[in-house]
């Protein structure tokens, strides 16, 4: 299958959920958790005010949170249909979003060299991009000297997710993170087409133009979104499991596990 083929299967996929996709199937505690951590991350990043790129915008609950801080947001998505849902969202929250269906690796089309403070892109829109050193070319043009590139990424080492599907022999499943290549996911009877990334492979695309600042991981001792029991369960040890994430996950060598990888990169003065 060649690579338009799979672009529009990951589209058709993320197009199908886009109606619902801010319930269980994309935003449930887990994951709301995970932006949480996701927006202290971005608050930290960028100045008041700051011109930003949204990656993969999904119904927008990034992008209309950081527009309400004040920020300037161009948010973008392969899925017209979550484009649709950002462009509705901004309007009832009654801000400014310039919302464009445009892909991640279609970036040439946004104008303005270097005309923006910084781009972000949340729980992993940037794994199913067909040339990362495209996007990387890209971001280095749009980006100033000296802004920032904040990306949660889905990681090739999630320690939670191996013993989950150890336990239930499925071996296949348990190690389907390992692929060197894109592999098919599937959600809502579609397919998503799918590459994980340690945090070196993924830095490495942007490495001639970024500096690494900032590598931690993500959803190491917490379960992965996808297991809700200990969260609806057991919610003073999914707390107590956080805490520990966000005391430790940025330690070497645990900072390249968990079900997703966060990096803060900087656009290089030269």
């Amino acid at each position: 299958m060649n690579t338009q083929s799979r672009l529009l299967d990951t589209q058709e996929a993320f197009d199908s959920v886009a109606a619902d996709y801010d319930g269980p199937r994309g935003n449930n505690t887990a994951i709301q958790d995970m932006r949480a951590e996701m927006w202290r991350w971005l608050a930290r990043s960028f100045e008041p005010g700051s011109r930003l790129i949204d990656l993969g915008c999904g119904t927008g609950l990034d992008a209309v949170h950081l527009a309400g801080q004040g920020h300037h947001v161009t948010a973008t998505d392969w899925s017209e249909r979550m484009v649709e849902r950002t462009r509705d969202r901004a309007r009832e929250a009654g801000l400014d979003i310039d919302a464009r269906a445009i892909g991640a690796h279609e970036l040439q089309g946004l104008d303005g060299d270097a005309s923006f403070d910084g781009a972000y892109s949340n729980l992993g829109p940037l794994n199913c991009v067909p040339d990362l050193n495209a996007v990387a070319a890209q971001c280095a043009r749009l980006i100033r000297p000296g802004g920032r590139l904040v990306f949660t990424v889905i990681g090739r080492y999630c320690p939670w997710e191996i013993l989950h599907y150890a336990r239930q022999r499925r071996w296949a499943r348990a190690g389907i993170r390992f692929a060197r290549d894109t592999v098919a996911v599937g959600m809502n009877g579609r397919t998503i087409w799918t590459r994980y990334y340690t945090p070196a492979e993924f830095h490495a695309a942007f490495a001639s133009h970024f500096e690494l600042e900032v590598q931690r991981g993500l959803c190491v001792f917490v379960p992965p979104p996808y297991l809700t029991f200990l969260a609806e369960r057991h919610p003073r040890w999914h707390k107590r499991l956080w805490a520990l994430d966000r005391r430790l996950a940025g330690w070497p060598g645990i900072n390249r596990l968990g079900d997703h990888f966060l990096l803060v990169m900087r656009r290089r003065m030269n």
